[in-house]
């Protein structure tokens, strides 16, 4: 059973992440993850992933002590120690470069500049070949979407105004504007979309 300090969406939705993300990076390499909340996602891919080093990261510092904890718990070496790192502010990182940097259901949950920010963040930071990967439900034009999606898209804009599920083809315009085009979009279970962002010629 889960904790009750742990996310049963990410506990359900780490697996098939992991699944598209072993199509997606090379072999080994240095990966950055954005808004790590509970620290499952990065957990889960640093014990799958051992060529790679993560770092992760998020705005809450009371979530930086959940991390570490559960890092410890599953004796993860590969897992450095979190950062507290805010989109909107100075990214702590110094001339770090990233060859991923992964981002899962934060843009809905964070007023839109939070995505300006994280495009310019990770354009800054991403090593050449480096891919941005962003996880979570998005709308699209000419593409229907569920009821759950719509009903969600409205209980997060009554919970806050500027909150709300975003549309991938202007998530895709900002991008553009940091020097990132969309590479690869992955349908995902419950109605999520993985997208994976790089720099140069991309897909519409």
């Amino acid at each position: 059973m889960l904790s009750p300090a742990l996310n049963a969406a990410a506990d359900r939705n780490k697996q098939p992440i992991l699944d598209v993300l072993r199509q997606t990076i090379p072999e080994r390499g240095q990966a950055l993850e954005i808004a790590s909340g509970t620290g499952q996602h990065v957990a889960w891919f640093a014990a799958a992933l051992p060529q790679w080093q993560w770092q992760p990261s998020d705005m809450a510092a009371s979530a930086l002590g959940d991390i570490e904890t559960l890092v410890a718990r599953h004796g993860l070496a590969n897992v450095r120690r979190p950062v507290r790192l805010d989109v909107l502010a100075p990214w702590p990182l110094d001339d770090a470069a990233f060859d991923l940097i992964y981002c899962a259901n934060m843009l809905h949950i964070a007023p839109w500049d939070c995505c300006v920010a994280l495009m310019r963040g990770s354009a800054r930071h991403l090593a050449p070949g480096g891919r941005l990967v962003i996880y979570g439900p998005y709308l699209e034009h000419g593409v229907p979407t569920s009821e759950g999606n719509l009903a969600f898209d409205l209980s997060l804009r009554v919970r806050h105004p500027a909150w709300g599920i975003r549309h991938r083809e202007d998530v895709a315009e900002v991008a553009a504007r940091a020097g990132l085009r969309l590479a690869a979009r992955h349908a995902m279970p419950a109605n999520n979309l993985l997208l994976v962002w790089e720099r140069g010629a991309g897909i519409a």
